[in-house]
C-alpha cells in the first residue's frame, strides 16, 4: 500500500484481495459457535493467500517465489473446503457464495499459472 509495488497491479494479487473481502463479508452469517473453528480457518486461510502473494512478489529467487506460491494456492484450497463445510452444514445456501465460488477458481488457476512460469 504505502510501497506501491508491481505485485498490487497482478490479476493474482487482485483476485486474491478480492476473496479476502468476500470471505469476511460470509462470516458474520456463520453461528457463533464456528467462531473459533471454521470463521477463525477462513480469516486465516483468505488473510494467507493475500500475503504469501505479496511476499512470493518480494522475493528474487524463483524457487523461493514458487514455494510462496505453492503455500497461497494450499490456502484457497483450503478456503475450498471451508466452503464446502459450510454449504454441508446448512450455514448459508450455495447461491449465497457464487462469487466466492468464482474467486476461489479464478485465484487457484491464476496461482497455477505463476507456478509453470
Amino acid at each position: 500500500m504505502f510501497l506501491n509495488l508491481n505485485h498490487y497491479n497482478l490479476d493474482v494479487y487482485k483476485s486474491a484481495r478480492e476473496l479476502r473481502i468476500e470471505c469476511y463479508k460470509i462470516l458474520p452469517k456463520l453461528p457463533e459457535s464456528e467462531r473459533f473453528n471454521i470463521t477463525g480457518q477462513i480469516r486465516r486461510a483468505s488473510t494467507s493467500v493475500v500475503l504469501n502473494i505479496t511476499e512470493g512478489c518480494s522475493r528474487k529467487s524463483e524457487i523461493e517465489r514458487k514455494r510462496y506460491f505453492e503455500i497461497a494456492r494450499g490456502s484457497v484450497i483450503e478456503l475450498d473446503s471451508c466452503f464446502d463445510i459450510i454449504i454441508e452444514s446448512n450455514y448459508v445456501e450455495t447461491d449465497q457464495v457464487i462469487k466466492i465460488g468464482k474467486l476461489i477458481k479464478t485465484s487457484f488457476i491464476l496461482l497455477s499459472g505463476m507456478l509453470k512460469k
